[in-house]
């Protein structure tokens, strides 16, 4: 069954970088539009990133636009979301997601506090 399990959030002072990845399973990985999607307490979720099967298309919030580079390695089946000058507003869970049939991973929480 489709899998994605995501990981490498924490807790991060403004400014700062993380890396996140999303390890897919389940699926051809390389046929698939995929993306980044967050959730910050008493928000609506947000589309962050989204990439193309092949990696040449992407696409960001305005918010994160210059901040945030989504990409993806096929022969892994892993996505990732680099994120650099952090502001507390990314303050969220981050969640992957396959758009074509709804699927998500259990999300990773991202913290920005000084």
């Amino acid at each position: 069954q489709v899998q994605l399990v995501e990981s490498g959030g924490g807790i991060v002072q403004p400014g700062g970088s993380l890396k996140l990845r999303c390890e897919a399973s389940g699926f051809i990985f390389n046929k698939y539009t995929m993306m980044w999607y967050r959730q910050a307490p008493g928000k609506e979720r947000e589309m962050v990133a989204s990439i193309y099967t092949d990696g040449e298309l992407t696409q960001y919030a305005d918010s994160v636009q210059g901040r945030f580079t989504i990409s993806r390695d096929n022969e892994k089946n892993t996505l990732y979301l680099q994120m650099n000058s952090l502001k507390p507003e990314d303050t969220a869970i981050y969640y992957c997601t396959r758009p074509t049939g709804g699927f998500t991973g259990p999300g990773t929480q991202v913290t920005v506090s000084s």
